[in-house]
C-alpha cells in the first residue's frame, strides 16, 4: 500500500509536468550562469542580440555598433569572430539589433533602422560585406531608432518572428525569402502588441527548438524580451501572456538579447552600459532538464515494482 501511495504521488507530479506542455513556466527558472563577454576591441561591446547554434553547440552575438559577429561557448568564452566589412549605404548607424541562426553556419542579422534582414555564411576569422549579401525587408516604417529589435527562426517550417521596439510595438511572423537586391517578405503583425503590457520590445525567440516541446502546444509559444519593463514574457501567438520572469534583480546592465537551446535553457545578453564588459546570463528550469529525465526513469522503475508486488 505504501508503494502504491508513492506511485500515486509520483504520477501526480508527472501530471503537473505533462500539463506544462502548454507552457515552459518561466516562474520555475532561476539564474544559473553569469559570464563576462570579451570586448574584442569594440566588436563585442554593447551586446544587443544572441542566437544558439545547435549544430555547433555554441552561441553567436552581435554588438550594437554592428562591427561583426562573435561566436562564444555556452559559458561565454570567445571561440571566433567574423567582421562586417560594409553595410548598405542607406544606413549610417550599422545598428545590428537582431540575430538568428538557420543552421549549417548560416546567420541572419537585422538592422534596426532599415528594418531589413541580411543572410550570410559564417566564416571564423573572415569578413562579409552586408551590402552585397541576400536580404529581405521585414517592415517599412520611417527610418528611426525604434525599429526592428529582434528576429528568430522557426526550424519547423522555416518561418521567422520579429519584434519592433515601439511607435508602434509589433510582433510579426511570416516568411522571408532572401535575394540579392531584396527578397520577398510575408511578415505581418500577429496581434496588437499593446496588450502585452510592456513599455518596449527588445528581442524575440521561438520555443519550437526545445526538444521536450515537440508535438505540444508550447512549441508554438514565443519568448518576448522587454528592456524597458525589465521583463521576459512567454506568450502564445494570440498575444496571451502565459508566464513571466522579472529581470530587474539580475543586473543593472541593459538586457537586450534572448535565445534558447534544445534543453530549454535560456541565454540573455546585456550590453556593457558603462561597465568593462557585456555579459551573458543563463536561466535554467528547476529542476533542470536532466533531472526531469532521471525522475521519469525512476517513476518507470517504481511503477514496475508496484506491478510486481501486486502480482
Amino acid at each position: 500500500m505504501k508503494r502504491m501511495h508513492c506511485l500515486v504521488a509520483a504520477l501526480a507530479l508527472f501530471g503537473s509536468v505533462a500539463h506544462a506542455a502548454n507552457s515552459i513556466d518561466l516562474s520555475s527558472y532561476s539564474v544559473t550562469g553569469n559570464y563576462a563577454l570579451d570586448s574584442l576591441g569594440t566588436m563585442g561591446l554593447e551586446a544587443s542580440a544572441v542566437t544558439y547554434a545547435r549544430d555547433r553547440g555554441s552561441l553567436f552575438f552581435v554588438g550594437d555598433e554592428g562591427e561583426g559577429v562573435v561566436e562564444v561557448s555556452l559559458t561565454g568564452q570567445t571561440l571566433s569572430s567574423m567582421a562586417f566589412s560594409a553595410w548598405p549605404t542607406a544606413t549610417r548607424h550599422n545598428d545590428a539589433e537582431g540575430l538568428t541562426y538557420l543552421g549549417g553556419g548560416v546567420l541572419v542579422v537585422a538592422e534596426e533602422r532599415l528594418q531589413d534582414a541580411f543572410q550570410f555564411n559564417y566564416v571564423a576569422g573572415g569578413s562579409v560585406s552586408l551590402a552585397n549579401v541576400p536580404w529581405a525587408s521585414i517592415s517599412d516604417y520611417a527610418y528611426a531608432n525604434n525599429g526592428i529589435e529582434g528576429i528568430s527562426y522557426d526550424p519547423r517550417d522555416g518561418s521567422f518572428v520579429s519584434v519592433k521596439q515601439d511607435s508602434p510595438m509589433e510582433v510579426r511572423a511570416g516568411s522571408l525569402t532572401f535575394a540579392a537586391g531584396g527578397g520577398i517578405s510575408t511578415m505581418t503583425p500577429l496581434f496588437d502588441a499593446g496588450m502585452l503590457g510592456v513599455s518596449s520590445l527588445s528581442d524575440v525567440q521561438t520555443l519550437s527548438p526545445i526538444d521536450a516541446l515537440v508535438g505540444t502546444a508550447a512549441a508554438d509559444n514565443l519568448l518576448v524580451l522587454s528592456l524597458g519593463s525589465q521583463t521576459l514574457l512567454e506568450i502564445d501567438r494570440a498575444g496571451n501572456t502565459l508566464s513571466r520572469f522579472d529581470l530587474s534583480g539580475i543586473t543593472s546592465q541593459a538586457i537586450e538579447g534572448v535565445t534558447v537551446d534544445e534543453l530549454g535553457r535560456i541565454y540573455l545578453v546585456a550590453e556593457d552600459s558603462g561597465t568593462p564588459n557585456s555579459r551573458l546570463f543563463v536561466l535554467s528550469p528547476v529542476p533542470e532538464p536532466e533531472t526531469w529525465a532521471m525522475m521519469l526513469v525512476g517513476l518507470a522503475g517504481l511503477a514496475h515494482r508496484v506491478r510486481r508486488s501486486r502480482a
